[in-house]
């Protein structure tokens, strides 16, 4: 485990130089000027929204419980990288290169506001460049390698807190779309939406400077932004429209005392002291509705159609998160296999793509349609049509190509049957109660999900099951006749029942046979 030291950050590392916040840019950390070659990289661990919420309002019980949670997600992300990611260097331009031999020095200090003076509960790892060689000598880590992961770890660590709060908290976990057409964020089910803009005041500052600097952009350049141009105006929103500091030092019980009455002025007690209540039973009606079920190869497939239509030619990295997010949407919460997403990407990798230049890679669309070899006419038009934003045509061709992996199985399934006319009919409800709106809701978009073409397949094989059924019949009631000494009648047109099918007697020298309609 990586070793901690505690103090101010200036006092440990005095040139710190902040790497990352998990997913926003590079800045600087302004401090004393003192004469030492230690560098170091601020990783900053922050939870989802809904979180930052419930843990600035419920009881301290449960606050306790959160900055738990809080405190295992983030040390299991730092172990994980100190493991797999971190790495040190030396040589003339580090052409040698190992893992650190007695794991990163790491301190870790919390903050529970932001210069907004609202909640915001996150955790600054500031990870030394300095650590031990193999052969015991001090050197410098490869902070590209840290960089270059630092998405990957971001995923990881939302991955492991949605785990530690549903096990510990027994809340679940919805998907929430922030902006139409980019990619939606996990947040905890139940907890009402309105907080999340009461928390984070500095999303709409940001979103009030924004259009102005968007203007001046079109005039320079001429044309609009595109996507990390856009980025890159958010961050000067950012820088522009950023408070200082507050001067006082305030004690946790009474900033949450403030929020919660800030809270309850603008939204009604209600809301506020109901808050853990209702987030249990949204959790018992995900759980009833979702299944966390990890099918690795709809996994690997999703992960590769995800980050093909996004970026082209990709690495490892990119699928490993893409893993990641994929097992949070779909477990919810549940806790997930060790090594569950390394085996997601392996599959990937394996199995959908090839290689594309120098430690690159691409989605095969051979391999993802064997059958459609000329011109992929189901992928290629979604990652061509650049009206619709990257991450909606990357859900549109990951949809696709799970379509075309369930009706693959599904007719190996049907094909390998040896008595393809018996069929299982699932029996109808014996409850006589009206269903509810949720349920009424599931069952049409169940109904509205079913495969055209099993349907089909499922009446022809019914009908043929009926032929072969009347067949049988009318060969019954022949051999009857002819080794009985008394006339029978004339068989009727109707269909016999069950009862009188199991009546008949077998003819000789042949077996019954047992298959059916069930």
């Amino acid at each position: 485990m990586p070793r901690r030291h505690a103090g101010r950050p200036e006092q440990l590392l005095p040139a710190a130089r902040r790497a990352t916040v998990l997913g926003r840019p590079i800045e600087h950390i302004k401090g004393p000027h003192i004469e030492s070659p230690w560098l170091a990289m601020d990783l900053v661990f922050r939870a989802p929204s809904t979180a930052q919420s419930a843990w600035a309002l419920v009881d301290d019980e449960t606050r306790q419980v959160l900055e738990l949670c809080q405190d295992i997600a983030r040390d299991k992300t730092l172990a994980r990288m100190e493991e797999s990611v971190a790495q040190i260097r030396w040589g003339s331009g580090g052409k040698h290169r190992a893992l650190v031999k007695d794991g990163l020095i790491i301190a870790v200090f919390r903050h529970y506001e932001s210069r907004a003076g609202k909640p915001l509960l996150h955790d600054h790892a500031v990870v030394s460049i300095k650590a031990r060689r193999p052969d015991g000598k001090w050197g410098n880590v490869s902070t590209a390698d840290i960089l270059d992961n630092i998405v990957a770890a971001g995923t990881l660590y939302t991955l492991y807190f949605m785990e530690e709060v549903s096990a510990r908290l027994g809340w679940a976990w919805e998907p929430r779309e922030v902006t139409p057409g980019k990619r939606p964020v996990m947040e905890i089910a139940g907890i009402d939406q309105r907080l999340i803009g009461w928390q984070s005041t500095r999303r709409q500052q940001i979103a009030d400077a924004l259009p102005a600097l968007v203007a001046d952009y079109q005039v320079r350049q001429g044309h609009p932004p595109g996507e990390r141009a856009a980025y890159a105006l958010d961050q000067q929103a950012a820088d522009r429209t950023r408070p200082p500091k507050r001067k006082e030092a305030r004690s946790l019980s009474e900033l949450r005392e403030r929020w919660r009455d800030s809270a309850i002025q603008a939204f009604g007690t209600y809301t506020v002291y109901r808050l853990a209540e209702r987030a249990r039973a949204a959790a018992a009606a995900v759980w009833a509705r979702v299944r966390p079920v990890v099918d690795v190869a709809l996994a690997a497939v999703d992960a590769v159609a995800v980050v093909y239509v996004m970026r082209g030619a990709f690495k490892r990295r990119h699928l490993l998160a893409e893993a990641r997010r994929h097992l949070s949407y779909v477990l919810r919460g549940r806790p997930h296999q060790p090594g569950l997403d390394e085996q997601i990407v392996q599959a990937a990798i394996d199995d959908y793509t090839r290689p594309a230049g120098r430690r690159m890679m691409t989605a095969d669309l051979r391999a993802l349609y064997p059958r459609d070899t000329e011109d992929q006419a189901v992928l290629r038009p979604l990652t061509r049509n650049r009206s619709a934003p990257p991450y909606e045509r990357a859900r549109l061709a990951a949809d696709a190509l799970t379509a075309r992996v369930h009706a693959a199985r599904r007719a190996d399934r049907l094909s390998s049957r040896a008595r393809p006319h018996t069929v299982a009919v699932p029996a109808a409800p014996t409850s006589s109660l009206r269903p509810d709106r949720a349920d009424r809701k599931a069952d049409q978009d169940q109904e509205q999900a079913t495969d055209v073409a099993t349907v089909e397949h499922t009446r022809r094989v019914f009908e043929a099951a009926a032929k072969m059924a009347a067949k049988l019949q009318d060969g019954a009631r022949e051999r009857a006749v002819a080794h009985s000494p008394r006339p029978q009648p004339a068989p009727t047109a109707s269909m016999p029942t069950r009862t009188q099918q199991s009546a008949l007697p077998p003819a000789p020298g042949r077996n019954t046979p047992t298959g059916g309609v069930a």
